[in-house]
């Protein structure tokens, strides 16, 4: 029987009894643990729905929708005319999403292959990029060929997370044209994006690094747009939801004129010159030429530049990184003469008519001081000086005035200080005195020192924009402008928001006419007999100048050899600044040759050629008017 090892049925109730309290544990931690797990999975749900359901929502939706900035188009730039000097051109980049690729190291060697990129570069970028987010893309490649943009096109199954971004490109009408003026763009850094509003800027954007591309940032950026595009789960773009459009950046119009400027730089370029071209409106302020040589090039810079032609500009022995409008500094020579004799006539040690005798060398001391001409000049009045450049007659009115005054007069006219033009790292240049050599050098000033700075050296330095300066205040009557690169600067609406007005600096009070006295001497050096830049006459044209050698060392060693046998960077510089017309001033040019021995002959040239084209309309009409006239006077 079932039961008959159970002695009695109160055995039987027993053991029911506790199968049951048994069972009922069992069932009770059984529901326990269900509970435990349904409360998880109620958890999870709500932390995933709830507390981040709006996270995930925008994940999901930045997964079907694809956010991205539309990069504005930079604003024009323009010569004085409204000729374009750089506009915008439609560039095609390879960039790399990784949010939409698996494989970024299996992806990148793919690429480099079918690109032919060296890998170490692509790794570069993508290091550089690791703070973006994912979704932004990374450039690997700028301003591709249609070739690369087909075969990119083509096979962009082969490549998931590449994809083609068009952005507005620079385009530079006349190439490296006034590169160190106008400057150029690069990908923002680091540290630049640091220092930058984030809400205008983020990694990847393409910002002024150098010149008015950097110093006009804020005027040229425009205003970014953004698009939203729904993609499918490659990253591939289905269909355009939203399309914001950029607004363009201003365009802004230069006071250069780009004809001038390119006379300018073809004539440096194709002799080989290194130095500086400056020309400008002597009644304005307005800047006309700026012209740097070597000249930068700009092309080079564009999505930045390799070790190999930076290492190449940096060993450039014409030093092209620099710009020698602002940046260089060098003895005025005797360009600085007119400053002499305007000290000395101002302080009233010398009138026009004062005579001095020029042997060929002056005694100062137990040292003797030569004149360039070693035979002399005789006697000499202070036209006939400045005409010839007596360094003899200069000697002794420097003597005369003292060097504080020179400085003085020097400063009035732009020399030894900043000019506010709108280019960067602009140089002081040094016009010396007592007190500056007392702190600077913790010596007394020598006399004999002074008879080197009346004639440009010494301790002169100047750069060959305040040589200009000093060109346009004497032909303009002695007012000193500030130099001025910008012409308006209009909205993409064509509202002005910004134009030039002339700005007087400083203004020397000519009540005794010492200018007409200067500008006297300075037309004699060009239209004078035996001036020192009678190759630089134009028939029809009057104009005033003044030719400088700038001694770069004393060197005793080379005295027997001819001046072309001296090693290039020992021979001296060349300088030549002018106005024309000498009645009536409009322009004032000057030009620097490093190393170029003579003003006459090496700058005067391409001065020459500047005022040829400035003022080539109105002497041809005035050749015709002069041809009609003699012919009516025949008949």
């Amino acid at each position: 029987m079932k039961w008959s090892r159970y002695k009695n049925l109160d055995e039987i109730v027993e053991h029911d009894d506790a199968e049951l309290d048994s069972l009922k544990k069992r069932i009770f931690f059984a529901a326990l643990l269900i509970l435990f797990f349904a409360a998880i999975i109620v958890g999870r749900l709500w932390f995933l729905q709830i507390y981040k359901g709006e996270e995930y929502r925008n994940r999901s939706e930045n997964n079907r929708v694809r956010m991205r900035e539309v990069a504005a188009p930079r604003g024009s730039i323009e010569d004085r005319m409204g000729r374009e000097m750089v506009t915008n051109k439609p560039s095609f980049n390879v960039v790399l999403v990784r949010e939409d690729s698996n494989d970024v190291d299996k992806l990148l060697k793919n690429i480099a292959l079918a690109l032919d990129l060296d890998i170490s570069r692509l790794w570069d970028k993508l290091r550089d990029a690791e703070h973006k987010p994912k979704h932004l893309p990374i450039r690997l490649l700028e301003d591709v060929d249609w070739e690369t943009l087909a075969y990119v096109e083509n096979h962009n199954q082969e490549f998931p997370g590449i994809r083609i971004e068009t952005i507005p490109a620079r385009v530079y009408h006349y190439n490296n044209l006034a590169a160190h003026a106008i400057g150029y763009l690069g990908e923002i850094s680091k540290k630049e994006l640091a220092n930058r509003n984030s809400e205008i800027y983020t990694g990847g954007d393409l910002i002024g690094k150098m010149g008015l591309e950097r110093l006009r940032e804020a005027d040229l950026r425009g205003e970014k747009g953004s698009s939203s595009s729904e993609v499918n789960a490659r990253g591939f773009e289905q269909q355009l939801l939203k399309n914001i459009e950029p607004l363009p950046g201003n365009t802004i119009q230069l006071t250069l004129d780009a004809e001038l400027q390119k006379v300018a730089e073809d004539l440096m370029d194709a002799g080989d010159k290194a130095g500086a071209v400056v020309a400008m409106e002597v009644k304005t302020g307005r800047m006309l030429v700026l012209a740097s040589n070597p000249v930068l090039p700009i092309n080079q810079f564009v999505g930045g530049i390799s070790h190999k032609n930076w290492n190449a500009l940096l060993e450039n022995p014409k030093h092209p990184l620099i710009n020698k409008v602002v940046q260089a500094m060098y003895p005025p020579g005797s360009t600085y003469k007119m400053m002499t004799a305007i000290a000395g006539l101002s302080s009233g040690v010398i009138t026009k008519d004062t005579v001095f005798y020029c042997p060929g060398h002056y005694y100062f001391g137990n040292r003797r001081y030569h004149c360039w001409k070693r035979g002399g000049h005789g006697a000499v009045d202070l036209k006939r000086a400045i005409s010839e450049s007596c360094d003899v007659y200069f000697y002794q009115v420097g003597l005369r005035a003292g060097v504080d005054k020179l400085a003085e007069i020097a400063n009035m006219f732009g020399l030894g200080h900043k000019s506010g033009i709108e280019m960067e790292h602009e140089k002081s240049g040094l016009a010396p005195t007592k007190a500056w050599k007392k702190k600077n050098r913790k010596q007394k000033w020598q006399e004999g020192e002074t008879l080197s700075v009346a004639i440009g050296q010494g301790f002169n330095l100047t750069t060959p924009l305040q040589i200009c300066l000093m060109t346009a205040a004497i032909a303009n009557g002695g007012k000193q402008y500030v130099p001025q690169v910008i012409e308006k600067v209009t909205n993409p609406e064509g509202k002005v928001v910004d134009q030039f007005e002339p700005i007087v600096a400083s203004e020397f009070k000519d009540d005794n006419g010492y200018l007409k006295l200067i500008r006297e001497g300075m037309e004699e050096v060009v239209q004078g007999r035996r001036g020192t830049a009678r190759k630089v006459r134009i028939k029809g044209l009057t104009i005033g100048g003044k030719t400088g050698t700038a001694q770069v060392v004393r060197l005793k060693q080379y005295k027997h050899l001819k001046e072309e046998d001296i090693p290039y960077k020992f021979r001296d510089h060349a300088w030549f600044t002018c106005y024309a017309p000498a009645e009536d001033p409009e322009i004032a040019v000057t030009v620097l040759v490093e190393h170029g021995l003579h003003g006459g002959s090496s700058a005067g040239p391409v001065a020459r050629a500047i005022l040829a084209a400035y003022f080539e309309e109105p002497l041809r009409l005035a050749a015709e008017a002069k041809a009609a006239a003699e012919e009516n006077k025949s008949e």
